[in-house]
């Protein structure tokens, strides 16, 4: 932090991003060093061969050239190590000794131009073996690396004439809001374009053009205010992690409420469990034959080879997109039903429109509605869509909005089952059963949307809905749906706090500590991945500005005056005081209905192969506004280890969960 500026624009990768890579390069040339020596020495005095004056040549050169690339990469490991994240002073000669290890890449290239020649010609008479093509494969790697940090936006524009150091008063000129306007809509269409090239396998049509557009605006509000690069963000978190673990071990034990899953729990609890535990198995089971396969790895393909690919024409009247019937066979199989009790099964699947599908639940005496999770790209710009849409909503007071992606996921479903008389069908055959709609991650969001839509038609209707977006419902709404809504998140699973306040709270956090500390990068990390691999005492953190006061580091952006109030030449915060960013705050969403947290008993970290107990506790929606890192942020969200979890605590058996994990309730954040 800042980005490093060179050749005139700004990059991907800050001064001090280049410890490691400098360091893997330096080994590299050093042992190339030494082969060539060897190789030398060996044949010195023989050169007896057409050709031995060009090889001698070629050999000297080579050593040479080598040498003084590794003496110009230990000077620059040496300096980008130097100096913490925010103080880049000491590191001020980076951009000088890079334009140098540019420079010997000329040499390099005119002796591996040489060798290619040398080997080509058959070696004029002396062993090929003896030039070595090493400069070919290290240029070709540091072509991509190149590719990689580039930042398109990194290239300073002209800005306009007698501009002083920016302050406020320059923000808000004509000029400096047209430099704005147009920095922020030069970072809309880098992003368009990024998103395009991401999803090029997609069809370019109208829809997907509207959600790139859309994402692309979030994106843009999110990151244009910062000057970070990503390792300062793997920093930041790694951080912030061993800085959450040390307030989790030093909190009062008396507010850790502690019982085994065989301990005796309220009645409500356990029922809730049990229901909770039958229609994750329907969730889960949406996902159709990835995940029955992932879960089942030893037999699933015997047991699928069978049924995906027969001839199974009378079906495809309700199962739609499932070409080889593997989805329709794994639902089957993981389900327990029989193929007469699916009344409707769709695997159709484009940006706001999700598979799901409609059984009867004759154990439970339910029609229950299934929606899938994310497994698409197409349902990944579901999931980015991440702007509010208002939804209103018969007899409830409040503000009524919703995530605009689920939103409408959800009203495709709700005019599915709706319009084409799906759930008509349903209740003709079992008039007597109850509404159940049910899903994980994406599709939990969209069942809990779906619920709220079709509340008022089914008053006594249920939904199951499995690590739920954090950012979906409106307050207003998140109330009115804790009747019918119960909300299972597991662990420290990321998705239920994802937000976009949450996100900006995480920014905030990240450039706090990384200002406050004084290691070096390339040391914050190398700790942060021993103590995520192994464990241990978090970091103490030492910190360089004890002496600075509180509002001083809470100041927007960066907590850098530098980077928002005084003009950088290498990179323009594209975010003003009079911006959107700044003038409209994210409206703040909420996880709907009941929350059910289920989190592990026992020490923090364990064997791979030890066993797990779980214990499950009411919570509130307030304990999910912050942002939790740790190792198992993302596996606590696999449909796998929610059923797993659940199926534990409602068997009252210990259930096998790998690799290990920190175990803490997460009702106390910072």
């Amino acid at each position: 932090m800042p980005g490093l500026v060179v050749f005139g624009r700004r990059w991907g990768i800050a001064s001090d991003d280049l410890v490691f890579p400098g360091c893997f390069e330096l080994f590299v040339r050093v042992l190339w060093w030494i082969g060539t020596m060897i190789l030398y020495t060996y044949h010195r005095g023989h050169f007896d061969c057409n050709g031995r004056g060009v090889l001698h040549s070629y050999l000297v050169g080579l050593l040479v050239v080598l040498a003084l690339i590794i003496l110009s990469l230990l000077a620059i490991v040496y300096v980008s190590a130097r100096g913490t994240i925010t103080n880049s002073g000491p590191r001020r000669s980076i951009p000088a000794l890079v334009y140098l290890r540019a420079l010997l890449y000329l040499p390099e290239l005119v002796w591996a131009c040489l060798g290619a020649v040398w080997v080509s010609d058959d070696s004029q008479g002396c062993d090929p073996a003896t030039v070595g093509s090493v400069s070919w494969i290290i240029l070709l790697f540091t072509g991509v690396g190149v590719v990689f940090v580039f930042d398109p936006l990194g290239n300073p524009r002209p800005q306009p004439a007698a501009m002083e150091p920016l302050g406020v008063p320059d923000m808000q000129s004509n000029e400096g809001a047209q430099f704005l306007f147009t920095a922020r809509s030069l970072a809309v269409k880098v992003w368009e374009s990024r998103l395009r090239l991401l999803c090029c396998c997609l069809p370019q049509d109208e829809s997907h053009r509207a959600a790139f557009s859309s994402i692309a605006q979030l994106f843009t509000r999110f990151f244009s205010d910062t000057d970070l690069v990503p390792s300062d963000i793997a920093a930041g978190l790694a951080l912030l992690h061993q800085e959450q673990d040390k307030m989790e071990q030093s909190r009062d034990p008396e507010v850790i409420i502690d019982h085994s899953p065989s301990s005796p729990i309220g009645e409500d609890l356990e029922t809730e469990l049990e229901k909770a535990a039958h229609c994750m198995q329907f969730a889960a089971a949406a996902y159709g034959w990835p995940l029955y396969i992932y879960s089942n790895l030893l037999t699933a393909p015997c047991k699928l080879s069978g049924d995906c690919c027969r001839s199974r024409a009378g079906e495809y009247d309700i199962v739609g997109g499932d070409h080889l019937g593997c989805h329709f066979s794994s639902i089957l199989l993981s389900t327990g039903l029989q193929y007469r009790d699916f009344i409707y099964v769709s695997f159709h699947n484009q940006i706001y429109e999700i598979p799901f599908f409609v059984a009867l639940d004759h154990k439970r005496e339910a029609v229950l509605v299934a929606v899938r999770g994310t497994l698409s790209l197409k349902d990944v710009l579901t999931d980015l869509s991440a702007e509010c849409e208002n939804l209103p909503v018969e007899g409830v007071s409040g503000a009524c909005y919703a995530h605009k992606g689920i939103c409408q996921a959800a009203n495709y479903i709700y005019k599915k089952l709706i319009n084409d008389g799906i759930l008509n069908q349903a209740f003709n055959i079992a008039p007597e059963y109850k509404l159940v709609i049910t899903g994980h991650s994406l599709g939990a969001g969209t069942a809990s949307v779906l619920a709220v839509l079709l509340r008022s038609s089914f008053p006594t209707l249920q939904c199951y809905s499995f690590s739920p977006p954090g950012g979906l419902l409106s307050k207003a709404l998140a109330d009115y749906s804790k009747d019918f809504v119960v909300s299972v998140v597991l662990g420290k699973d990321l998705v239920p706090r994802l937000s976009m306040p949450n996100m900006e709270d995480l920014k905030r956090k990240i450039l706090k500590i990384v200002s406050n500390c004084s290691k070096s990068k390339y040391r914050i990390l190398l700790q942060g991945c021993w103590y995520e691999l192994f464990g241990g005492d978090p970091d103490d953190f030492p910190t360089e500005m004890d002496d600075r006061r509180e509002e001083e580091l809470s100041q927007p952006l960066l907590g850098e005056e530098s980077l928002m109030i005084r003009h950088s030449s290498s990179y323009q915060s594209l975010a003003s005081d009079d911006s959107p960013a700044h003038t409209a705050a994210h409206l703040p969403l909420f996880l709907p209905g009941r929350i059910l947290h289920i989190t592990e008993d026992g020490p923090s970290r364990r064997s791979c192969f030890s066993q797990v107990r779980y214990r499950a506790d009411w919570s509130n929606e307030m304990a999910f506004r912050s942002i939790l890192i740790s190792p198992r942020m993302l596996a606590d969200h696999m449909p796998d280890a929610v059923l797993g979890a659940l199926g534990s605590l409602t068997t009252d058996r210990p259930f096998s969960l790998c690799p290990s994990s920190s175990n803490n309730s997460q009702h106390h954040t910072i």
